[in-house]
């Protein structure tokens, strides 16, 4: 069973190479793309939001809302898309033993280099370009992931794991 295990441990890295392939994606689209699909997104969630709180915006309304809010729709996507990749990064280094602070500098360090050399492609494509605003956005999505997995383990586990320790060699 050992041997099942330390064979399937480095496939826990797959989730954060596809995240990564994900974000690479998303940040290959012109400006054009990119700007088309984020409007898609605002619209739907506007929509949304118009049914579910029963608004009744017309189609301009929805319009006027999509490039008032288009931007923070954005920005948020890039935290989430950064707090998956944590998340993504973060578990499969617990798994492997990392815990505490080390844990938030590596994934956090891991991140925050993606981050930047993501930006750097951003410079090779049409109608993009880098944002060190944007490498700060992603950090913060990163931390709040990192966050998520260090309280989740915390939980799961039981509480604070030195305590535990201690108790079962005493």
């Amino acid at each position: 069973m050992r041997i099942i295990a330390a064979l399937l441990k480095p496939l826990s890295f797959v989730p954060a190479l596809l995240m990564m392939y994900l974000i690479f994606s998303f940040s290959s689209q012109n400006g054009a793309e990119s700007s088309s699909l984020s409007n898609k997104v605002t619209e739907s969630a506007l929509i949304v939001a118009d049914h579910v709180l029963d608004k009744g915006w017309s189609e301009e309304d929805i319009q006027v809302r999509v490039e008032k809010y288009g931007y923070y729709v954005r920005k948020l996507a890039h935290m989430t898309e950064y707090c998956i990749l944590a998340v993504t990064i973060s578990l499969p280094l617990y798994v492997y033993g990392l815990r505490g602070f080390p844990l938030l500098v590596l994934a956090g360090l891991f991140c925050v280099v993606f981050a930047a050399s993501d930006e750097y492609h951003q410079t090779m494509v049409a109608n993009r370009g880098p944002s060190v605003r944007d490498v700060g956005i992603d950090s913060l999505g990163a931390l709040v992931g990192i966050t998520l997995v260090r309280i989740f383990s915390w939980i799961a586990l039981g509480g604070d794991t030195r305590r535990r320790r201690r108790r079962r060699y005493r």
